[in-house]
């Protein structure tokens, strides 16, 4: 079986398993996506939504958060860690969206590969979630999980990972791939304990690499 057949095996194993995967960040605008994806940097998501709860409550809009010192914004995001730097980045993010963007996001890559705090992850989780466009998100997960499925050899450089599924991945499944690829590796091929190989829903197909 080639690399590609392989793919598509697997992205209708994990349709089948988890048909409502999707993003794990609460939001209802694309500004709160982006927030949301710089505050879950080194924290949960879980942990993430609680904060901007009350962020958002604080600071219900671009120009609301745009208006806001680096140092208001820290006291409120600091449970999500790394809060001087992700505060820092949060301000310069909103008001270049209040200047240069008339408080939207953009939908092209390269204007969000240049906002502040901004990679190609949080980018492709965007262009997917919020645009509806091709999008390969290479978190963690992605790249744990396609690494042991045997659809890259231990690639473990994000960029690299995300060239390589471009080569395998349909593109219009590459969003919903990437969100299946989270749920499946909490909670069946986890990181921190033994994969539970026996419930898994891929396991004649995986290559089992490293495992």
């Amino acid at each position: 079986m080639t690399k590609k057949e392989l793919a598509l095996k697997l992205i209708q194993r994990l349709k089948e398993a988890y048909p409502e995967a999707s993003c794990t960040l609460d939001y209802n605008q694309a500004w709160k996506l982006l927030v949301g994806v710089r505050l879950a940097a080194q924290c949960t998501d879980a942990r993430v939504n609680v904060v901007t709860e009350e962020l958002y409550k604080k600071y219900p809009d671009v120009d609301a958060l745009a208006a806001a010192s680096p140092e208001e914004i820290e006291e409120i995001v600091r449970p999500c860690g790394l809060g001087r730097s992700k505060a820092r980045d949060i301000s310069a993010c909103m008001r270049i969206l209040k200047e240069e963007y008339g408080g939207q996001v953009p939908d092209d890559f390269d204007a969000l590969l240049k906002l502040p705090g901004v990679g190609r992850k949080s980018a492709n989780l965007i262009m997917g979630d919020v645009f509806g466009k091709p999008a390969i998100v290479t978190d963690t997960h992605c790249i744990r999980l396609v690494n042991r499925m045997g659809l890259v050899d231990h690639i473990k450089d994000p960029k690299k990972v995300e060239m390589a599924l471009w080569k395998l991945i349909p593109p219009e499944e590459g969003s919903d791939f990437c969100h299946r690829l989270v749920f499946h590796g909490r909670e069946v091929c986890s990181a921190r304990t033994r994969p539970d190989c026996e419930h898994c829903c891929v396991a004649d197909l995986c290559a089992r690499a490293g495992v």
